[in-house]
């Protein structure tokens, strides 16, 4: 039981970046509907792809305003 208890510790807060990001990330997408090098439906299977596909989006993917 102790160790459940360490690795939820640990996995937590992973999970909640990782649902911050992918929500920010498919609502800008959804919003400006502009994206550099691939198509906006491209970038949001991407997006779904665990915690790298958000930060690619917002790396590479999203145009700048």
């Amino acid at each position: 039981m102790e160790i459940l208890r360490q690795y939820a510790l640990f996995l937590i807060p992973i999970a909640i970046l990782q649902l911050a990001l992918f929500v920010s990330a498919l609502v800008h997408l959804l919003r400006h509907k502009r994206t550099r090098n691939l198509s906006v439906t491209l970038w949001a299977i991407i997006i779904f792809i665990n915690i790298i596909g958000p930060v690619l989006y917002f790396l590479i993917g999203r145009e700048e305003d």
